[in-house]
């Protein structure tokens, strides 16, 4: 399937000019380095919110350990690290979580929801704000 593709994707490619290619490669240059911020962003405002919660901020670079500690700052069991691998379920299971970590940090509902869906904003304001984990509400 792929081997009938790759014909079309050559001459795709050969019809660019050396500019254009320029162009391309440099576009992807950019998004790389801006997508890198972004990952180095979130890591540091998690490893803020769980140095805010009392946890280790080294959990937050860890694989699933990371999940099992957000659980705990959230004030979730931790098999419901199980439940995010079920589709559906998962997105269902983050709303909750979202809630349990905002609440914790002394947040309403509506905080949770832009957590869920504005994460990039929302993360950095609970990381750097003054909000204080209150403890398991959740």
């Amino acid at each position: 399937m792929i081997m009938h593709l790759l014909p079309m994707l050559q001459s795709a490619s050969a019809e660019l000019t050396p500019e254009q290619q320029a162009a391309m490669g440099a576009a992807a240059g950019v998004i790389g380095i801006v997508y890198l911020v972004f990952i180095v962003l979130m890591v540091v405002c998690m490893w803020k919110i769980f140095t805010k919660a009392g946890e280790p901020g080294w959990a937050s670079i860890i694989p699933i350990y990371n999940v099992v500690v957000l659980l705990k700052i959230c004030g979730k069991p931790w098999w419901w690290l199980f439940l995010f691998i079920i589709p559906f379920v998962n997105f269902i299971m983050m709303i909750l979580a979202m809630l349990g970590l905002a609440k914790n940090f002394g947040k309403g509902g509506g905080f949770a929801v832009g957590l869920v869906f504005l994460g990039f904003i929302f993360f950095p304001i609970l990381a750097f704000s003054d909000a204080r984990f209150q403890g398991q509400k959740g």
